[in-house]
């Protein structure tokens, strides 16, 4: 089969990333054996996370190989089969390359059911963000009713879902954004506050006045100088959830900030860094509450969705300026 576009890494960045890191090639893929099918992408997932996997340092995933396919959560239809488990036709999820097609084997997909739910919600609210807003909020931050949470990057993916579960649970809900239309998206969603901390010209004194009783649990998704500021107003026995770095994803050198050992340690607060493929035991729990509080409408979810397969690198790194809302998805025709 010929005709079939991939995005590759084409170099290694240091620092922000460009469009000069990928590079587009035409491949010809191979024919199916037994158990394989053939797949056309039709959404695709660009995620913070894969930033780390193009360079070469040791982390929990292995890193994109120079030359080969960048690989995510995909979500296709099935154009050839040979397994008696997926029909031409079926809507899966797999983790794919970045390809407008691509032969895999079919224990390799879970197909969707995709009746009265958007395909694309398995990329978000019902996949991958949505799984890590759930275990990582309920699992360590153990919000009670009445406690504080605040959630930093809260109108991406994970934090918009972060703030709704905390809502649920009963809890005053701050969320820190960088713009005030995303403050009024955390406002739409349910939240309490929201801080536009490109905005806010002292973040210290605007969150002690958004949480006058503290903060109970900390969603951390974002690092750097918003975190050191949100943590000084952590409680006793307190709780911070580390699941993202972003502000410090491209730093080129380890950038010196405050020492939390102190801190973390006079006030008894528990901070634990968590990856959501750890939890495979939570996610029937959690896939349950997540389907069920967005169908009766308690959970509210909002995508970028960008069109054009090619678009996949611009909408990668426009993860990095802030351009999305929510989940930032690409489409493909299919």
């Amino acid at each position: 089969m010929s005709g079939v576009q991939q995005i590759v890494l084409a170099s290694r960045p240091h620092g922000t990333p460009d469009a000069s890191h990928f590079r587009v090639e035409e491949v010809t893929l191979p024919a199916l054996v037994e158990d394989e099918v053939r797949v056309k992408g039709w959404y695709y997932s660009v995620d913070p996370y894969m930033r780390g996997r193009m360079s070469d340092a040791k982390s929990y995933v292995p890193p994109y190989q120079i030359g080969a396919p960048i690989n995510g959560g995909v979500i296709g239809k099935v154009i050839e089969s040979r397994s008696e488990a997926l029909q031409a036709g079926d809507v899966v999820l797999g983790t794919l390359p970045w390809a407008t097609e691509a032969v895999v084997p079919a224990k390799a997909l879970r197909k969707l059911d995709v009746e009265g739910v958007p395909a694309h919600y398995y990329l978000g609210v019902l996949g991958m963000p949505g799984l890590t807003a759930y275990v990582g909020l309920m699992d360590i931050g153990q919000p009670k009713a009445g406690e504080t949470v605040v959630v930093s990057g809260a109108s991406g993916a994970v934090g918009l879902v972060v703030g709704q579960i905390a809502k649920i649970q009963g809890c005053r809900v701050v969320g820190i954004a960088g713009s005030d239309e995303k403050v009024r998206l955390l406002k739409d969603y349910g939240f309490d506050e929201g801080i536009n901390y490109k905005t806010t010209p002292d973040l210290n004194a605007a969150l002690k006045a958004a949480c006058p009783e503290g903060v109970d649990v900390y969603f951390d998704n974002v690092g750097g100088d918003i975190s050191d500021a949100v943590l000084q107003q952590i409680n006793t026995f307190g709780r911070v959830p580390l699941c993202g770095q972003i502000a410090l994803y491209n730093a080129d050198a380890v950038p010196m900030g405050p020492r939390l050992q102190p801190l973390l340690l006079k006030r008894s607060v528990l901070m634990q860094g968590f990856i959501v493929s750890n939890y495979q035991h939570r996610f029937p729990e959690a896939m349950q509450h997540l389907t069920g509080w967005v169908k009766e409408g308690r959970i509210q979810f909002t995508e970028t969705i960008v069109a054009g397969f090619e678009q996949l690198p611009t909408a990668f790194l426009g993860l990095f300026s802030g351009k999305n809302q929510g989940k930032m998805i690409v489409e493909a025709n299919v």
